[in-house]
């Protein structure tokens, strides 16, 4: 309590609101299930019978008298006319999904954690720069940390299909992203300014010292690749998480157009979350970015737009804008995956032949089964893109553009603020030489690219995913 004070209050009380609140009160319950998406009812097996224009046998004689013992499954004609009813998804419903308490605990935690985050905000803006841990950090990391445990728990259902493609899918694009993550690393920072070279410098100029004192300054070059592989390797797999979440938000882009065609604002908001990788890579591209609002052309001279500061501020607030964005057009893209069992019905009546009842049963209650999951997939990279954003803002030593800019000292930090006591023991000791020494490894700058190289990242595989998915819907599939 005497180190965090206020915020280990808000953070203990938080706790308990989330845990007590979630069986009454549930943002991502009220998302999915607040009577606004409908999904479609399976024909019944009478209905498919009647249809067909067969009875029923009545009983163990009759069936005999036909010359079989058992009931054959009933097939149907797959142009057989009936009709899916509809109705809404609601929490009762979803209970029964697989994954469903999954999503609602990591939604409904994303949410207290962005609380957790605006109050912090709030708390240091009105006191001014503190000394205490900033303990919304912690929030922010768990927060990735539970996203790349759901992009993992989604990646397991494709490695553990029979057939495999989608295995072999998984693997083709994480090959492909390590080759492009190793060519995005090498681009000059007079291009894509992504801050990862004055990141590096500036933790090995903090880094030479500690290996000096111990003859391992041969190894500061060493450190500097380990880095970078490192970040190929953690591209590769966010590429490969992110393939199938952006070959499914093509497909319910592009329904979600066709479903609201006569509502031309939708279709405006739509293109927009659509496009809103693009948005992110063009504001780090620094020519095209940066340098074009810093020297504007006006006629024959050039004007300052926006100085860079201001143009670091308005890159965080365009963030978390296109984050919020996305989440606004959350319904219209599931409602989009929801009619994809009408959409399989009608291409199951262009199609000659018989078919099991159960197949078409089977086929329109797969898709409502696998509605959390999609959820998840379109939700996570917004979460995973927001939470980088905000640690980006205060790791990096960021403004919101409300209040003073805090300034950046490369220089390393010292290890304690004053002389040690002969009455502290030796464990706080050595957690406060590690403290500092994390301190002063772990700059402002370091985490500014490393940060901006994960939030460009997660946009330029959800752009180029989801391209490919909307090239592959369009022409591909129906081929």
């Amino acid at each position: 309590m005497a180190v965090l004070g206020v915020q280990l209050v808000v953070t203990l009380l938080t706790a308990t609101l989330m845990h007590r609140l979630a069986p009454h009160c549930s943002f991502a319950r009220w998302l999915l299930c607040n009577g606004s998406l409908f999904r479609y009812k399976h024909p019944s097996e009478e209905e498919l019978r009647a249809l067909a224009g067969k009875q029923r046998p009545r009983g163990r004689k009759e069936r005999w008298a036909n010359g079989y013992s058992e009931e054959k499954p009933l097939s149907v004609p797959r142009d057989t006319p009936f009709q899916l009813e509809t109705c809404p998804l609601t929490a009762v419903d979803a209970l029964v999904l697989r994954f469903f308490l999954e999503y609602q605990w990591f939604v409904d935690f994303a949410v207290y954690s962005g609380g957790v985050y605006l109050f912090t905000e709030a708390y240091y803006y009105m006191l001014g720069p503190a000394k205490e841990t900033n303990i919304a950090v912690f929030w922010c990391l768990l927060t990735i940390a539970f996203s790349i445990k759901v992009f993992l728990t989604v990646t397991r259902l494709y490695f553990s299909a029979e057939e495999g493609g989608e295995r072999s899918v998984c693997l083709t694009f994480a090959f492909l992203f390590l080759l492009l993550a190793m060519l995005v690393q090498v681009v000059r920072e007079e291009t894509l300014e992504l801050g990862l070279e004055p990141g590096l410098d500036s933790m090995t100029q903090n880094l030479e010292p500690l290996l000096k004192t111990q003859d391992w300054d041969w190894a500061l070059p060493l450190v500097k690749l380990v880095i970078r592989v490192g970040l190929a390797a953690v591209g590769s797999m966010l590429g490969a998480f992110l393939t199938f979440p952006g070959l499914r938000l093509a497909q319910t882009h592009h329904d979600a157009l066709t479903m609201s065609e006569d509502r031309p604002m939708l279709q405006l908001l739509l293109h927009t979350s659509f496009l809103s990788p693009l948005f992110v890579l063009w504001f780090w591209t620094k020519p095209i970015a940066r340098d074009f609002l810093h020297q504007a052309p006006f006629g024959s001279t050039t004007v300052s737009l926006l100085s860079d500061s201001a143009f670091d501020s308005l890159r965080l607030w365009v963030l978390v804008a296109l984050c919020l964005l996305r989440l606004a057009v959350t319904r219209p893209h599931l409602q989009a995956y929801l009619c994809l069992a009408k959409s399989r019905v009608e291409q199951l009546r262009r199609e000659a032949g018989r078919i099991e009842a159960r197949e078409i049963q089977r086929r329109v209650v797969r898709v409502y089964c696998y509605v959390t999951v999609v959820s998840l997939q379109y939700l996570t990279p917004l979460i995973l893109t927001l939470n980088c954003t905000l640690l980006l803002k205060t790791l990096g030593g960021y403004s919101w553009g409300l209040g003073p800019v805090p300034s950046l000292s490369p220089t390393p930090s010292s290890a304690r603020d004053g002389p040690v006591g002969p009455e502290e023991d030796e464990v706080q000791q050595t957690a406060a030489l590690i403290a500092g020494a994390l301190g002063s490894l772990l700059t402002p700058l370091f985490l500014r690219g490393v940060l901006a190289f994960l939030i460009w990242w997660i946009a330029a595989c959800q752009l180029l995913s989801s391209l490919f998915g909307l090239y592959f819907h369009q022409h591909l599939a129906g081929s």
